[in-house]
C-alpha cells in the first residue's frame, strides 16, 4: 500500500488509460513523474458494451489503485470526446458508441466515490505526446510532433510540451486522422483494417479467407513475403506523404511514433522516411518513442497535476508568457 500524508503535493496522482479494448489504472509518483510499477493494472474493456457496464469496467480498475492517492485524477481517452465537459460524443466511430451523450466524468465520479473529486479528461494521443515531452524522445524538442499507429493514427501537435489544436499551423483540431492523402481518408490508407485489406488484395485471398492481422503481415514481410512488404510500404509511405507539409509548416524538430505498430520499426521507419523524403523539405528527426508503455499515463498525470493546461495557442509565444493554463477549479 502508498502511504500518503494529508498533503495533496506529496501523494501520488491517479490515472487512466482508456482505450478500446483495454483500460490501464496507475498512480503516478509526482517525484519521479513515473508510474509506480506496483500499481499499473490493466484489464479488458468492451467498447461495444453498455454505458453501464463500461463505466462499471473502468471504474472496478480505478478502485483496484491504493489508496491515499490524490482525488484529482487525469484522464486519457480517445475522441471524439468533449474534454471539458467529460460527456462522450462516439458516434459513428465503431467504438464507445453507447457512450454517446453520457456524462463519463459524472458516471466515474459516482462510482469512485470520495477517491475522486475531479477527473481532467485529454485525448489519448495528447496523453502520449506530453509524456513523451516530459520523459521520452520528444523531451528537449520545443516543437515536436508525435504518432500512435494502432487501430488508427493518433496524433499530438506539441508546443512547449502542450498540444495545439487550432490555428494554421497544424491539421483540423490539431489532429491527423481527418486529412486525406491519394485522395482518401488516412485512415482508409494508414490503419490495421487498410494494412489487413491491401495484403488480402496483393496477396489474392479470397474472400472467404481471414487476412493476418498486422503484427503476422510485418512477419511475413521480414520473411520476404511480397505482398505483406508492399502492404507495409504503401501505408507508411502514404503517412509520411501527408505528414510531411504538417511537420514543414509547425517547424517540428522531431517525430515521435508510438503504438502497436512502432513495434514493427524496422518496416515502418524506412517506408515513412521515404515518404517524407519524396515531399522534401523535412529536417526533423523520426523517432521510436522512449517511453511506449507508459507515456500516456505519464501525460495524464502531467494533466492532473498541472490543473490541466488548455491547447497552447498556435504561433511563437512572446518572451515572458507562461503557457496559457485552465483557471484553477475548471475541470469535470
Amino acid at each position: 500500500m502508498i502511504r500518503s500524508a494529508d498533503r495533496r503535493t506529496g501523494a501520488p496522482i491517479p490515472v487512466l488509460d482508456i482505450g478500446g479494448t483495454h483500460v490501464t489504472a496507475a498512480v503516478v509518483d509526482p517525484a519521479t513523474r513515473r508510474p509506480v510499477p506496483a500499481s499499473v493494472l490493466r484489464r479488458p474493456l468492451g467498447s461495444d458494451a453498455t454505458a453501464d457496464s463500461i463505466l462499471d469496467a473502468i471504474a472496478r480498475a480505478a478502485l483496484h489503485l491504493p489508496a491515499g492517492h490524490r482525488p484529482h485524477w487525469g484522464v486519457a481517452i480517445p475522441g471524439p470526446f468533449d474534454y471539458d465537459t467529460g460527456v462522450g460524443r462516439f458516434t459513428g466511430v465503431g467504438k464507445f458508441e453507447t457512450l454517446s451523450g453520457v456524462d463519463v466524468g459524472a458516471g466515474l465520479r459516482e462510482r469512485l466515490g470520495r477517491r475522486a473529486e475531479r477527473l481532467r479528461f485529454l485525448n489519448d494521443a495528447d496523453a502520449f505526446a506530453i509524456g513523451e515531452y516530459h520523459a521520452g524522445a520528444a523531451a528537449g524538442h520545443e516543437r515536436v510532433v508525435c504518432l500512435t499507429l494502432g487501430t488508427g493514427v493518433g496524433s499530438s501537435f506539441l508546443r512547449d510540451g502542450l498540444p495545439v489544436h487550432d490555428g494554421t499551423l497544424v491539421p483540423p483540431d490539431g489532429h491527423l486522422h481527418r486529412l486525406t492523402v491519394r485522395d482518401r481518408p488516412l485512415e482508409e490508407v494508414v490503419s490495421r483494417r487498410a494494412i489487413r485489406a491491401r495484403y488480402a488484395r496483393l496477396g489474392s485471398l479470397t474472400e472467404d479467407d481471414v487476412p493476418p492481422d498486422v503484427h503476422e503481415i510485418a512477419a511475413l514481410a521480414r520473411r520476404g513475403d511480397p505482398a505483406a512488404s508492399e502492404a507495409f510500404r504503401c501505408a507508411f509511405a502514404a503517412l509520411g506523404e501527408a505528414l510531411a507539409p504538417w511537420i514543414v509548416r509547425f517547424a517540428a524538430t522531431a517525430v515521435v511514433i508510438g503504438g502497436s505498430m512502432a513495434r514493427s520499426w524496422d518496416l515502418v521507419h524506412p517506408a515513412l522516411s521515404a515518404g517524407l523524403d519524396r515531399t522534401g523539405g523535412v529536417t526533423a528527426r523520426v523517432l521510436p518513442a522512449g517511453r511506449p508503455a507508459e507515456a500516456a499515463l505519464i501525460g495524464a498525470a502531467a494533466w492532473a497535476r498541472d490543473a490541466a493546461p488548455i491547447a497552447a495557442p498556435c504561433g511563437p509565444a512572446r518572451p515572458g508568457t507562461p503557457p496559457r493554463r485552465a483557471p484553477e477549479g475548471e475541470g469535470v
